[in-house]
């Protein structure tokens, strides 16, 4: 009985976790689709890197360096799979907290811009 409560409670954590990604993946302009893949937000938060300017000098990482540490975790979660789903988690929550912390560090301009 506890494992199977442990399982229920990890399943929604994946869920809410992909789901908060999804939505951060759009918020970057990426087109995200129904039902998206671990492999697929990384994709679309990759191209949101590579679509970001690298401001050298910046105070702390840049929000291109946060995203891409934001792919790398996803992409970590996405070989990881079903086989330990509380290092997935981790994996999945650092992805939301840096690219949380790229959005923030991006000005009213740039995401004006790319939300065009």
């Amino acid at each position: 009985m506890i494992n199977r409560d442990i399982s229920l409670r990890l399943a929604a954590g994946h869920g809410r976790r992909v789901t908060q990604l999804a939505d951060a993946a759009a918020r970057w302009g990426g087109h995200v689709p129904d039902d998206p893949g671990i492999t697929e937000l990384a994709d679309l938060l990759e191209a949101a890197a590579d679509d970001t300017p690298d401001r050298p000098g910046t105070p702390g990482h840049s929000p291109r360096a946060l995203l891409a540490g934001a792919v790398e975790d996803l992409r970590a979660a996405a070989r990881l799979g079903g086989l330990l789903p509380a290092v997935t988690l981790w994996h999945l929550q650092r992805a939301i907290d840096q690219e949380h912390t790229a959005h923030q560090q991006t000005g009213p301009a740039q995401r004006q811009q790319r939300g065009r």
